[in-house]
C-alpha cells in the first residue's frame, strides 16, 4: 500500500514539473541592454520610453531584465533590475510599478562610462534568458552599436545566441557616419553577421520608436 502511495505521489510530482515546464515554454523573456557610454548616455530617456512600453505589454509569467552597457558589461552588478512577473495579475502589476521606480532612479542618476562592452552585455543577457526557461527569448540592444573595449578586455571569440532574437533599437548615427554613411551600414552588417553566426534566430533594427510593437515576438 505504501509503495502504491509513493508511486502515486511521484507521478503527481512529475506531472507538476511537466506542467510548470510547459507553462514556461509559452512565456516570454526580454533582456534589455542600455548603452551608457559617452554622449549616448544622453539617450537614456528614450530607453525609459521603451521600458515603459515593455512593462505595459509583457504578461504575467514573463521575465524582464534591464542592464547597463559599460566598460566591462559581463557582470551581474550591471543588471539594474530583473523580475519574473507573478501569474496573479494584481501582483504582476505591483511588480511592474516597482520595476519602473527602479528604472526612474537609474535614469536620473546615470553616469556615462568611458568604454562600451556590448559583447559582454550580450553574453550576460543570453545567460539570463536561458536560465528563465522561457520559450521566447529576446535581447534588446539600446545603443549606437559602436563597441569600444577598454584595454585588456577580450571579446574576440565565438558566442552562443542559439534560440535568441536580437533587436537593436535607437541606433543613432555618429558624426563620422554622416561623413561616410558606409561606416553606419558596415557597423549594422557586422553585428548582424556576428549574432546570426552565433545562432540568433533573427536580427532586427528599430529606429522609429513609433514601431515598438515589432520588439516582442508574437
Amino acid at each position: 500500500m505504501i509503495r502504491r502511495w509513493t508511486a502515486a505521489l511521484l507521478a503527481l510530482g512529475l506531472l507538476a514539473v511537466s506542467a510548470c515546464a510547459n507553462s514556461r515554454s509559452h512565456a516570454q523573456a526580454v533582456y534589455m541592454l542600455v548603452d551608457t557610454s559617452g554622449s549616448y548616455a544622453e539617450e537614456v530617456n528614450k530607453a525609459h520610453v521603451i521600458i515603459n512600453y515593455l512593462l505595459g505589454t509583457l504578461q504575467p509569467g514573463d521575465s524582464f531584465a534591464v542592464a547597463r552597457v559599460v566598460s566591462r558589461s559581463f557582470s551581474q552588478k550591471d543588471i539594474i533590475g530583473e523580475v519574473t512577473f507573478d501569474t496573479r495579475p494584481s501582483v504582476a502589476n505591483a511588480q511592474k510599478r516597482e520595476f519602473d521606480k527602479t528604472i526612474s532612479n537609474f535614469t536620473r542618476h546615470v553616469v556615462p562610462s568611458s568604454h562600451t562592452d556590448i559583447t559582454g552585455g550580450i553574453i550576460q543577457g543570453a545567460e539570463f534568458l536561458n536560465e528563465t526557461g522561457a520559450g521566447r527569448k529576446t535581447i534588446l540592444i539600446f545603443s549606437d552599436l559602436d563597441e569600444d573595449l577598454s584595454k585588456g578586455t577580450i571579446r574576440d571569440f565565438p558566442i552562443n545566441l542559439k534560440g535568441i532574437r536580437i533587436v537593436a533599437v535607437n541606433v543613432i548615427k555618429l558624426r563620422s557616419d554622416n561623413v561616410d554613411p558606409r561606416l553606419y551600414i558596415g557597423r549594422l552588417d557586422w553585428w548582424k553577421n556576428r549574432v546570426l553566426k552565433a545562432g540568433a534566430v533573427k536580427w532586427t533594427v528599430i529606429n522609429d520608436l513609433q514601431h515598438l510593437d515589432s520588439i516582442l515576438e508574437r
